[in-house]
């Protein structure tokens, strides 16, 4: 029998998830384990499936729950509910999770066509009309927000308007833009979008918040999983019939992250979210250090670090955890070994978190022979002043 015991120091999550997850919510996962269907547990995801549709900014008669999984089980969600055997789908496809989008949709029986961008790169709205135009009819354009693994902000309300007028639907992954930075389901006329709990919405992983519009509901196929079938899922949300074995401590910490969302404010969240970016990026110029895309493409809550020339990206990042017990996260596919990826979401999005990162970085760095400058900390805080 193993000896081994379970962790005792909380990491610093600094990586493209999970984040570090406030007091609050920690808390909430105490309360008493209640049945799937016991009558004080339906109304809590009553309340959920409200202030979800609220932070999606969701129009009304969105089917909005929470899908017991992680991140893919709501892109799977979406994809297993919408595209079925010959579905013409138009991927975007700028990363690793663009990559997984289509994958996931050649699987479900799709013609896939792909609009591949440059990693490091936001699309350009005239390279999805060309596709549009170009490519024959398309019954779904699929595309990612915000992409975890370059640290880009896609233009999804352009692409949403340009899907509509050849007739297809959008599918937009939100895993880690929602609640970081603005996402209007109802205004930017996306039809069904998915995100994860461990993000910047602040529970832990487990959870995939998803909101199918009454457009996408309309065009739902014979769905081939079980698990994912969104009509059963209704049922059980919202006609309390049984589909699985829910966990009642998951809905109270995400009830609790979404209350805290809403006190918060959303404008004031993104705000937050955003000028935390800001200074990270100022002390990262500090050091000579730069991100992956250009300012315009950048996401505020993903940052794309690039690795300066002469440096084991590795040994730095192994550094970073055991000498100050900060977690952040490698480059993945061409990128690997190239950036870090340092994730400012939720309660990891403070000037704290920016000031203390910086300053290990600069000593990282200094140790291991970079020489591109100092005082990364202190333009952060000039930044924030």
């Amino acid at each position: 029998m193993s000896d081994q015991q379970l962790p005792s120091i909380e990491r610093v999550l600094l990586g493209p998830g999970p984040s570090l997850i406030a007091p609050r919510v920690m808390r909430a996962m105490t309360a008493p384990v209640l049945s799937h269907l016991d009558p004080d547990l339906v109304t809590l995801l009553d309340d959920v499936r409200a202030r979800l549709t609220r932070v999606f900014k969701a129009p009304e008669g969105t089917l909005t729950i929470a899908m017991s999984g992680t991140g893919t089980s709501g892109m799977e969600a979406m994809v297993a509910n919408l595209v079925g055997d010959g579905t013409r789908v138009l991927v975007v496809v700028g990363g690793y999770f663009g990559e997984r989008l289509a994958e996931m949709c050649r699987r479900y029986g799709a013609t896939v066509s792909r609009l591949d961008v440059e990693w490091g790169r936001a699309v350009d709205p005239a390279a999805v009309q060309a596709a549009l135009r170009d490519g024959g009819q398309v019954d779904i354009v699929a595309c990612v927000h915000a992409e975890t693994s370059t640290g880009v902000l896609n233009p999804v309300k352009e692409i949403a308007a340009l899907a509509h007028e050849h007739g297809a639907l959008v599918i937009v992954d939100t895993v880690t833009s929602l609640g970081g930075h603005p996402v209007d389901v109802a205004g930017w006329g996306l039809d069904a979008v998915y995100s994860c709990t461990q993000k910047c919405v602040g529970a832990p992983s487990g959870m995939a918040p998803v909101a199918f519009t009454p457009a996408a509901q309309k065009r739902r196929v014979a769905c081939r999983s079980f698990y994912l079938d969104l009509a059963l899922l209704e049922d059980f949300w919202v006609r309390r019939k049984y589909h699985h074995t829910l966990s009642s401590t998951m809905i109270y910490a995400l009830r609790e992250a979404l209350m805290a969302v809403e006190e918060e404010g959303l404008e004031e969240r993104w705000a937050r979210h955003e000028r935390n970016h800001l200074a990270l990026a100022r002390g990262l110029a500090a050091i000579g250090l730069d991100l992956l895309p250009p300012p315009a493409d950048r996401l505020w809550t993903l940052n794309a670090v690039r690795v300066p020339a002469g440096i084991d990206e590795a040994a730095a990042r192994q550094r970073l955890l055991r000498e100050f017990n900060i977690e952040v996260g490698a480059g993945l596919g061409p990128l690997a070994g190239k950036i870090w990826r340092v994730g400012l979401m939720g309660a990891s999005s403070t000037p704290a978190m920016v000031v203390l990162f910086l300053g290990a970085l600069e000593h990282v760095l200094r140790t291991m022979g970079h020489k591109g400058g100092s005082g990364a900390a202190a333009a952060a805080l000039e930044a924030l002043n």
